[in-house]
């Protein structure tokens, strides 16, 4: 099951979400903008993303725990995601992982293409992800 976050899944997100403070993390609850995935009604995974430009929805973190990994969860959360942006008019989205982590040929292989790269002093290559929605966005319009 997937579903967005609500305040009450604050613990659980607090638990094992360390790249964000609690101010954006609470913002990012309350505006919707946090998926989480269940199995059985166990937490076994996020989504959470934002706006890039304040038009363009960037995922900015997809976690698993660690057993859950490999089993096409991630997938399915990404595909999730990514219906609910072509159902609200967004044709493109974007994410990034670095050059140095396995994300970026997860990410290749559900068709996100390399569109640009973010060098920061001491960090390997942030490599910049796009996918096209344009045909997602006009099924969802056909239902």
């Amino acid at each position: 099951m997937i579903r967005y976050a609500d305040l009450n899944d604050w613990e659980i997100l607090r638990k094992y979400e360390h790249g964000i403070s609690d101010t954006e993390l609470k913002n990012s609850i309350k505006a919707g903008r946090i998926l989480l995935m269940f199995q059985e009604d166990s937490f076994i995974g996020w989504l959470r993303f934002n706006l890039f430009w304040d038009n363009t929805p960037f995922m900015n973190m997809l976690y698993l725990l660690e057993e859950h990994r490999g089993r096409g969860h991630g997938k399915e959360l990404i595909g999730f995601w990514e219906k609910e942006m072509a159902k609200s008019d967004y044709t493109q989205v974007l994410t990034s992982t670095l050059s140095n982590e396995q994300a970026q040929f997860f990410y290749r292989k559900n068709g996100y293409t390399d569109c640009g790269s973010l060098l920061l002093p001491g960090e390997a290559l942030e490599i910049i992800f796009l996918k096209n929605l344009i045909r997602e966005a006009e099924s969802a319009h056909e239902k």
